[in-house]
């Protein structure tokens, strides 16, 4: 089982001769793009936790003109003081949880600053100006204007290698948790809000994920890509992440390295944090898988769901991984007029349990018994966090044995949460840090510290009529049968009517028919060695996916079947697929 791919890549035609690797072949194209002007202005538009100075290192080695000029736009910035005044209601005390900020790049400068800065660009009469920083644009329309990007996943490395704080802020040394808050709060929202806006506008794409090691696309051959992408499935970059409740699954199945810490999450179909490797000839670009969204909306997500969620993408695929491990936190996630008022999020994380395999002993814990009394309950969780006695989850909880392709239905307001020996793929709405732990099962996290505990939030969001006979009614294996044929079956799994994502499965031993229905899809191969996805009009070249593998069908993509492939004939083949309800 050791076939899962953890460097998917879609190879992009026609544009080999578009890409430039490393800063030698990178300045050389620069330099061609404005040669033979007396002045010329390069603007690099940076997000946030890129490494400036290693760009202006690598161009100012390799430019082949002697009068250069650089300017990093933070020198215009507000003050740390001003910052802080302005994003503290957004911010908010919590470790965690913060508001939805409004804010524009442009919101962070000083006005006169930035016009000192655009007197310095225009006082220069000949040469080369660079203008760089989160934030440049602001300053110089440049002659050759690039878009320097990062993944999110990556930006997290820089976090916690504390070679990166936040943006405008000296805080290389706080705790992740706070670093992680203000970036998907604050920073990342205005940043992305720009990208939309400027990278059209752009000349060049640059990836600076690996240190030293940039890569150059022009604009034509970014956005063609991301046409090309959208026209057939892809699977997105996966990255995997340890916990204090981790197991061995994913280590053993997967083939990932063996560490200190075992691995708890694996993150294999999340695009607001994963990121897509594009192949131009032997050109390996990455790029956040977020901007397909922002820049081919409508053809990824399908109309009806872009006009309900906007350039978003509002399912996610992720492992939970306690195969040996040990019990994920007793958790409950907001209900949505919660969410909205207290965090500024439009729609809430609604979710699901699908078993992708169980070892003995697995259960999933899950809803009220019948006829708790729920103050008594909360005085249990406040002893609890208070260190005076560890919470009897059993007493106040149901605990439902789980094995291998059950399928559980966890709608907000929803007490859960899974044992050890379990291996979950979380199908679940993208809020995906509203998370309201209740009981942590007297563990720490990995820096030695308690992991938070949001009681207050927790207590306001806990449905207490969620009990023993309307889960086992409502939300344990809802599986009916919907369609069938030859050598194929389609059931319906979930989720829960009050959720908006909605699941099927397919079992398999033959060519099996799909359809996207006007409407993005998310699949994960949950039995067999390899399948074959592929288009009966030839529309796409056929796409191989292996066992625990997530992909994502565009919604442009239309008709398509999935078959087992001639070295994984034997025996049933099974898919769950995830997709925006009708209605």
């Amino acid at each position: 089982m050791l076939n899962y791919d953890k460097e998917p890549f879609t190879r992009i035609k026609d544009w080999n001769e578009q890409a430039w690797r490393g800063y030698e072949a990178i300045a050389k194209e620069i330099f061609r793009s404005v040669n033979g002007q007396l002045k010329s202005i390069i603007t690099i538009e940076c997000y946030p936790a890129v490494r400036v100075q290693e760009i202006v290192k690598g161009l100012l080695v390799n430019l082949q003109e002697p009068n250069v000029k650089v300017i990093e736009s933070e020198i215009a910035a507000k003050s740390i003081n001003e910052v802080e005044t302005m994003i503290s209601r957004f911010l908010t005390d919590d470790r965690v949880f913060g508001y939805m900020a409004p804010f524009g790049i442009e919101e962070f400068y000083d006005k006169d600053k930035l016009e000192q800065l655009r007197a310095e660009v225009n006082a220069v009469s000949k040469g080369i100006v660079i203008v760089i920083g989160t934030g440049a644009s602001l300053i110089a329309k440049g002659d050759c204007t690039i878009y320097a990007d990062l993944a999110r996943w990556e930006i997290q490395q820089r976090y916690r290698s504390r070679e990166f704080g936040n943006w405008l802020v000296d805080n290389q040394d706080e705790e992740i948790l706070r670093k992680y808050k203000r970036g998907f709060f604050i920073e990342w929202r205005a940043a992305d809000r720009l990208k939309r806006s400027l990278l059209p506008e752009s000349h060049y794409y640059l990836d600076t994920n690996q240190k030293d090691d940039p890569k150059l696309v022009s604009k034509e051959a970014l956005f063609d890509s991301f046409k090309q992408m959208i026209s057939q499935p892809f699977r997105l970059v996966p990255y995997f992440d340890p916990g204090v409740w981790g197991g061995n699954w994913l280590q053993e199945h997967i083939g990932l390295e063996e560490q200190t810490n075992p691995y708890a999450w694996g993150f294999d179909g999340v695009p607001e944090e994963n990121s897509v490797y594009m192949l131009f000839g032997d050109i390996r670009l990455e790029v956040p898988s977020i901007n397909l969204v922002f820049f081919e909306p409508t053809a990824l997500l399908g109309e009806r769901v872009y006009a309900r969620f906007g350039a978003e993408f509002p399912i996610r695929f992720d492992f939970l991984d306690t195969m040996g491990g040990g019990n994920l936190s007793l958790q409950v996630h907001p209900l949505t007029d919660y969410i909205r008022q207290t965090f500024g999020m439009n729609y809430t994380q609604d979710e699901s349990y699908y078993m992708l395999d169980t070892g003995p002993g697995a259960n999933v814990y899950l809803g009220l018994k019948e006829g708790i009394n729920p103050q008594e309950m909360l005085a249990d969780l406040e002893r609890a966090q208070a260190g005076e006695a560890s919470f009897p989850a059993e007493q106040y909880v149901n605990v439902f044995p789980a094995k291998k392709h059950d399928h559980f239905s966890i709608p907000a307001g929803t007490v859960h949460c899974s044992s050890t020996n379990g291996m979950v793929l979380e199908i679940s709405a993208t809020p995906y840090i509203f998370t309201f732990k209740l009981w942590d099962w007297d563990q720490v996290g990995l820096d030695g510290k308690p992991r938070p505990i949001h009681l207050e939030h927790g207590a306001r969001n806990i449905k207490w009529d969620r009990s023993t006979e309307w889960v086992e009614k409502e939300l344990i294996n809802p599986i009916v049968l919907i369609a069938q044929g030859d050598n194929w079956s389609e059931e319906r799994t979930g989720l829960h009517e009050t959720q908006f994502i909605e699941t099927r499965r397919h079992w398999f031993k033959g060519n099996t028919p799909h359809h996207t229905n006007g409407g993005v899809q998310i699949l994960n191969l949950v039995e067999g060695e390899e399948v074959i996805v592929e288009s009966p009009t030839s529309a796409f070249a056929p796409f191989v996916v292996h066992y625990a593998e997530t992909f994502i069908v565009p919604a442009a993509v239309g008709a398509y079947t999935i078959r087992p492939s001639e070295r994984s004939i034997e025996g049933n083949h099974g898919t769950i697929k995830a997709f925006v309800r009708q209605g």
